[in-house]
């Protein structure tokens, strides 16, 4: 079975090269997983195409494991070969041309690991001793018997002269063999085939292949042929196409007797009407019998009517160990004779044998018999319940909302039918025939067209692929039964300037030209994924993407915009570029990258290039966020290792892979939040986030933590954040996958790697989804054979449903896939892009191209991916740990650099629900001219050591305190500048942790940068606040100084209401940084902390005031607890809060 439904499959490779796979590792001793001596003995009876799909199947899903060593059985002199393409001998003459696998495959196999022998036997099985005995003498032990043993051919044996020289069965290639070399000695005379069906066609087409008869006769008993597949409008109009082709169609014929002459060869047939017909062979088709000997001789059970060894839905038979497959096997008293039911079944046993451990048994379920051949050069399909028409449907969808499934017979209809006779099958056929193109199609459908049953289809087979899945998943159609006979209307022209605005451009949204434009010219979408969004265009099917990026495009440039996606003014270059050359030219620093590739090779950067520069060296390199060369790159949550909060305190989350968590940990949290005073809240990713920690105790909680067996949750970086599950297998009675085991081993292997935005997983142990795994950047839904990945979800702003990308994945081959997809989009993706978004930008409608790339490796990086994910794995860290080892990183949390006095945090705490949080936001910020203030006089004032500010590319700051007043320094290429603490946006303080920007202009005269002529001489320069983005000049326009008081220093660039205030600074002689002060008391008056602290007055009223006064709630949303006297039941006499009131009726 195929992941993918656009795929035959994916080959994994079982390493990656020059890395160390994880749970491939050494194991006993062995380099091959279990030891030697160690491994079951898989014993296979039979080397057809059932029997080696059981084989494939079962080495590659224990390529890693290697759990077992596998021994087939084949009674034909060859290898396993394509039964289903015997015609094709005719041709070829060739038996290896019909190899499943070449000769190397079998040889190339891991050491033990698989062997065969050919042209034996088995004779015995001896269930006790759990060995088989073969016709060379030779006793094979085992511990797990699978028998594919598959069918005979039927020969009538009462029928007289079916001995006769020139009768054969169409089976297997010695059948062939023997027909070939018979009809070289009758050539001229006349051929005959029995059996009207599928295999009879076949042998048809094989005789007349051999051009050795003048005429083949086909014989039929029914009234047309393919009666078990097609009805009789469809089996006529094969009949008259195959009889075009030459070949002589009796129906309705039936053989009495097969004559022979004096030698026993065969001279004619007589039919049971007594017709007599002139022939020298006669092949017989008339179907197969399962090959049950072995079994039954062993006592194995058996079915008494069609024969064929009795299994459970497991595959197992009657004795344990040992299992049957294929057409041997007798499911729910049927055996089949397709090759679809028997390699579903080894599916099945496969993955059982192999993934069970990790994930619920499969079971065997009522296969789907949709075929579709070519025979004759006439295609020929059936699909689903084909016959729902004629025999009534076996299963109708079942409505939602509890509604009955249609057709439902109440008793009232039963007790007419007795007396009317049956009611007609609740099924309406919708029929398609043109004798000129000899197509016909016949479609069912429940009776309001709304759900497609089953069909049938000659000569025009396209849409088999696409109908099939619909039976299969039973879902409301969303177009008009007609469709699937005419098609669609195709509306719109290539060229989209041709077209009006009222053309429709998606059909499957009903999206016109004029919507698109609109998004476009409006400013909602600017860009392709933008207008996804907006309009739902592309998000169907996907086949409109081309003409909904042509309007996108041409709206685009009629508005004069130009279509760009460089990542900032500093870079012409996407963040998927940049990644791209940073790998190739092997760039470790920002200053290298700048000096590469920026438009300006000596430019400081902004907050918009740092943080994405930082991402694309953590994700390729895996240093430290920390270290010194990176750190100045990072937004603050990364610098800090640790989400800044409004108050200017940071949340602290440690990883609670998979949601699962000990009680000692749990302890352990508490006790920590408890001793620093930390507000608890459960996230939405199943971990456990303390709010209010202030920067000089973060290393003394992470030490803690540590200690207690945890580790940092990169709550705080643009990387994995959680793998979300349900419990699955592990407790709940519905699960069918082990959800807790796969999301933890999920989480373990992503946690760290940053990529373009932060990524989140979910693992569901069914389809009841309660880890809602839909909506995660990838996400894992058990089945019956494994799991589902999903991929591009996420919820926010612009909420997207995950799209399938590979259906069905064993256990164990969900790391490979998950591996090349994460790689792809962090190799690829724009700069803080979701998945979501990136998988809309991809080429051909995005999820289509994204299974190309990941599951058939159609770029030919597939290994290169495996590879580079494997390197970051094994690159892993706890951030956490490495800073409280490191006394340099340790300095970064004192509070103030130049006193180890703190202050607490400048908004007031409330106290709700037994917990303290920050105020709300005061509702106005502080628009206060700080920039013109007038100061009685300056004086220059050492204040901290230069030794604090290493010389950084990217820029280095502090911050200081000088009596109750916070201030900010800065050095930028070896210049310092001052400025307020306090962002007046929000009144947040925590400008010396924003990133530091440049602005380089354009020389007018000579097209050379004012960066290139002299450092940042003309450059503005800019800190941008961490908590909204406002950025504040730091120096004066046109000026390289850090003179305070020039123009433009203190002003805000993208808010003209707020402003800073700023102040010389300078490093002298003695290695101490000097700042040009008003008196204390002067600063403080107008910059103290204790005046700006945000007062709970200042917030505005309570917004659920209310809202609880209506409901009758206590404050913070309580309701008022009853006491009620439980003392005669408890014994303690003490009074016990109920809260179990009646429900608020809204």
């Amino acid at each position: 079975m195929s992941w993918a439904d656009s795929s035959p499959g994916m080959a994994i490779s079982r390493a990656p090269p020059n890395s160390d796979v994880e749970s491939a590792a050494t194991t006993n001793g062995s380099p091959h997983g279990i030891a030697k001596d160690d491994r079951r003995r898989v014993v296979v009876v039979g080397l057809g195409m059932v029997g080696i799909a059981f084989i494939e199947k079962l080495l590659k899903l224990d390529a890693k494991r290697r759990e077992y060593d596998v021994t087939v059985i084949g009674e034909e002199p060859h290898l396993a070969y394509n039964r289903v393409g015997l015609t094709s001998f005719f041709q070829h003459r060739e038996v290896e041309n019909l190899y499943l696998n070449p000769k190397e495959w079998y040889t190339n196999m891991p050491e033990g690991s698989l062997n065969y022998h050919l042209n034996t036997r088995v004779t015995k099985i001896d269930p006790e001793k759990k060995t088989v005995s073969t016709s060379t003498g030779d006793v094979v032990e085992y511990d797990i018997l699978v028998l594919a043993t598959g069918s005979d051919a039927v020969l009538p044996r009462h029928t007289p002269g079916h001995d006769a020289r020139g009768v054969f069965v169409y089976r297997t290639i010695e059948d062939l063999q023997k027909l070939i070399e018979f009809a070289s000695t009758v050539t001229g005379t006349h051929g005959s085939v029995v059996g009207g069906g599928l295999l009879g066609l076949e042998a048809a087409k094989a005789m007349m292949d051999l051009e050795s008869f003048a005429k083949v006769h086909l014989i039929e008993r029914n009234r047309w042929v393919l009666s078990r597949q097609l009805d009789g409008d469809a089996g006529g109009m094969v009949v008259d196409l195959v009889r075009d082709l030459g070949l002589d169609v009796m129906l309705s014929k039936r053989v009495g007797k097969i004559e022979v002459d004096q030698e026993n060869s065969v001279k004619g047939i007589i039919f049971e009407d007594g017709e007599r017909m002139n022939c020298s062979c006669v092949m017989f088709a008339i179907g197969i019998k399962a090959r049950d000997e072995l079994a039954r001789q062993a006592g194995i059970r058996c079915a008494d009517r069609g024969g064929g060894i009795i299994v459970r839905s497991d595959l197992q038979t009657s004795r344990s160990d040992i299992y049957a497959i294929g057409e041997c096997a007798s499911w729910d008293n049927a055996t089949y004779g397709l090759i679809a039911p028997g390699v579903e079944m080894a599916d099945v046993l496969a993955f059982n044998l192999t993934q069970a451990k990790a994930h619920s048994p499969r079971t065997f379920k009522r296969p789907d018999l949709s075929t579709k051949l070519k025979l004759l050069g006439v295609e020929v399909a059936s699909f689903g319940d084909f016959f729902a028409d004629r025999d009534g449907p076996k299963e109708l969808p079942a409505r939602r909302h509890g509604g009955k499934k249609e057709g439902t017979i109440k008793t009232d209809d039963r007790v007419q039918s007795m007396t009317n006779g049956p009611p007609p099958p609740p099924v309406k056929a919708l029929s398609y025939k043109d004798p000129f193109q000899a197509v016909y199609k016949k479609y069912l459908f429940t009776m309001d067209g709304k759900y497609l049953l089953g069909g049938m289809m000659i000569g025009d087979t396209k849409d088999y692929v696409k109908l099939v899945p619909m039976v299969k998943n039973q879902k409301a159609l969303e177009v008009p039964p007609s469709q699937f006979i005419l098609g669609a209307s195709k509306e719109g022209e290539d060229d989209a300037s041709d077209l009006t605005d009222d053309t429709q451009i998606c059909s499957c949204h009903n999206v016109t030209k004029g919507d698109l434009a609109k998004v476009v010219k409006d400013g909602t979408a600017k860009s392709i994924g933008d207008v996804k969004s907006c309009t739902k265009a592309g998000t169907g099917c996907g086949g409109c993407m081309p003409l909904v990026q042509s309007i996108f495009n041409k709206t685009m440039k009629d508005m004069g915009n130009e279509v760009l996606n460089h990542l900032c003014p500093h870079f012409e270059y996407s963040r998927a570029d940049l990644y791209n050359i940073i790998h190739v030219k092997k760039l470790k620093e920002f200053k290298d990258v700048m000096a590469e590739v920026g438009k300006n090779k000596e430019s400081l950067g902004c907050e918009v290039c740092k943080p994405a520069i930082a991402s694309i060296l953590a994700g390729l390199y895996n240093r430290h966020v920390m270290s010194s060369q990176l750190h100045g790159l990072q937004d603050t949550n990364d610098k800090y290792l640790a989400n800044i909060q409004r108050n200017g305190t940071f949340s602290v989350i440690p990883r609670v892979a998979g949601g699962e968590i000990t009680a000692d940990k749990l302890i352990a949290i508490g006790s920590v939040a408890k001793k620093y005073g930390l507000y608890c809240k459960i996230t939405g990713g199943q971990r456990i986030d303390m709010f209010g920690a202030k920067k000089q105790d973060l290393v003394d909680i992470w030490t803690e933590l540590v200690n207690a067996g945890m580790e940092s949750g990169h709550a705080y970086a643009k990387s994995l954040r959680t793998v979300k599950s349900c419990v699955g297998t592990t407790w709940c009675r519905f699960g069918i996958g082990d959800s807790v085991g796969m999301a933890i081993r999920l989480e373990e292997r992503y946690k760290s790697i940053r990529s373009p935005h932060k990524i989140k997983g979910g693992v569901s142990g069914c389809v009841r989804e309660c880890a809602e795994a839909q909506n995660k950047d990838f996400g894992l839904i058990a089945t019956e054979k494994g799991f589902n990945i999903f991929v591009g979800g996420n919820g926010g702003a612009k909420p997207r449903h995950s799209e399938l990308l590979a259906k069905d994945v064993p256990p164990d081959d969900v790391i490979p896939i998950l591996d090349r997809y994460l790689m792809f989009y962090i190799r690829t993706a724009d700069r803080l892009q979701r998945t979501a978004r990136w998988i809309e930008q991809l080429p051909n409608g995005g999820i289509k191209y994204l299974q190309e790339v990941v599951l058939q490796d159609r770029l030919g990086i597939a290994a290169e991916l495996e590879a580079q994910m494997q390197e970051l794995v094994g690159t892993f860290y706890c951030e956490w740990t490495d800073v409280i080892n490191s006394p340099e990183k340790r300095k970064a949390f004192q509070q103030f650099a130049n006193t180890p006095e703190t202050t607490e945090p400048a908004v007031e705490e409330i106290s709700e629900r037994g917990q303290s949080r920050p105020t709300y936001w005061a509702k106005d910020p502080a628009t206060d001219d700080f920039r013109g203030t007038k100061w009685s006089s300056l004086t220059w004032q050492p204040v901290v050591e230069g030794s604090k500010f290493p010389d950084l590319p990217s820029g280095s700051s502090q911050v200081v305190k000088r009596g109750d007043t916070q201030i900010a320094v800065f050095k930028v290429k070896g210049k310092f500048y001052a400025s307020q603490q306090m962002c007046p946006h929000k009144r947040a303080f925590a400008l010396s942790d924003g990133l530091i920007g440049e602005e380089a202009t354009t020389n007018a005269t000579n097209g050379t940068s004012d960066v290139e002529q002299g450092g940042c001489s003309t450059g503005k320069l800019w800190v941008s606040c961490p908590f909204h983005k406002r950025n504040f000049q730091l120096n004066s326009n046109g000026q390289g100084s850090s003179d305070a008081g020039g123009d433009g220093a203190g002003t805000c660039t993208n808010d003209p209401t707020l402003s800073l205030a700023t102040f010389p600074a300078e490093e002298r002689s003695d290695g101490w940084v000097y700042l040009k002060l008003p008196p204390v008391e002067e600063l403080d008056a107008v910059l103290g902390t204790t005046k700006w602290v945000v007062k709970k007055e200042e917030s505005g009223a309570d917004p659920f005031e209310g809202l609880d006064r209506k409901l009758g709630l206590k404050k913070g949303g309580l309701r008022q607890g009853k006491s009620l006297k439980m003392g005669g039941m408890l014994g303690t006499g003490r009074a016990v809060e109920v809260r179990a009131e009646k429900r608020i009726d809204w």
